[in-house]
């Protein structure tokens, strides 16, 4: 029995040069090996560029994602790494803590496609980081990629609700036009 199938968009096209940040958490060295393959591959296909950082685990991801976005000239982020269930709550806390710094970094604005996998054993981690398998930091990349799509769709709009400034100052008095 088949199953689920899962609808994989297309990558977007872009009109000028984008760059991605990939930040990688080497903990389970081979699983983060595939996943910055399959981030890698997506990345190239779409005609992006790339810089890559590592860091030693899920929780400092979202830190150095902020930290790029700062100090950084980023398009876009995605975050790679991996989080097995252990005998202790940690699993638990790091799972949380690094999925939604990184969702309140996405709130801000940022452009992040989110490849921490948080899985109940090795033998998941490695099917779902795998390029030829489920390629989650494919999937990632190409979040990412999607959102820089969106941003650079609306980056121009404009953030009033309806009215511009010009509408609302027309008829004033010109020393209400210089303000």
């Amino acid at each position: 029995m088949a199953g689920p199938s899962h609808h994989i968009m297309s990558l977007p096209e872009f009109d000028k040069p984008v760059k991605l940040l990939i930040v990688a958490s080497p903990y389970y060295k081979d699983i983060s090996d595939h996943q910055v393959a399959g981030a890698k591959a997506e990345i190239e296909k779409a005609g992006a560029t790339h810089d890559m950082v590592h860091v030693p685990g899920a929780l400092e991801i979202p830190t150095a994602i902020g930290i790029a976005e700062r100090m950084g000239n980023f398009d876009g982020y995605v975050a790679l790494g991996c989080v097995i269930r252990g005998e202790t709550t940690h699993y638990d806390t790091v799972c949380n803590d690094s999925s939604r710094a990184v969702q309140l970094l996405g709130l801000q604005g940022l452009c992040i496609g989110n490849g921490i996998l948080t899985v109940e054993n090795y033998e998941q981690a490695a099917v779902r980081a795998d390029p030829d398998q489920m390629n989650k930091g494919g999937g990632a990349a190409a979040a990412a990629l999607h959102l820089i799509a969106l941003a650079r769709k609306w980056g121009n709009a404009d953030k009033g609700v309806g009215f511009t400034r010009e509408i609302l100052l027309a008829g004033k008095p010109d020393s209400a036009q210089k303000a």
